[in-house]
């Protein structure tokens, strides 16, 4: 049988859009080695409805 792959895709959501209540959502797929970062993600991504660099963070 094949191993399973230490790195997962992962969908990371603007944390400022979502609590402003405007609607849609900024979202971005990335990958992520599972072994390295247990933990959920954070990365500083380009909004374009809020035309602002925002912290995104990891969704299930």
């Amino acid at each position: 049988m094949a191993k399973k792959g230490n790195n997962v895709q992962v969908i990371i959501e603007c944390t400022e859009h979502r609590n402003s209540g405007m609607p849609g959502a900024s979202r971005y797929i990335t990958t992520k080695n599972r072994k390295n970062t247990p933990d959920r993600l954070e990365l500083k991504k380009y909004n374009p409805v809020l035309k602002k660099y925002t912290v995104h963070k990891e969704i299930k």
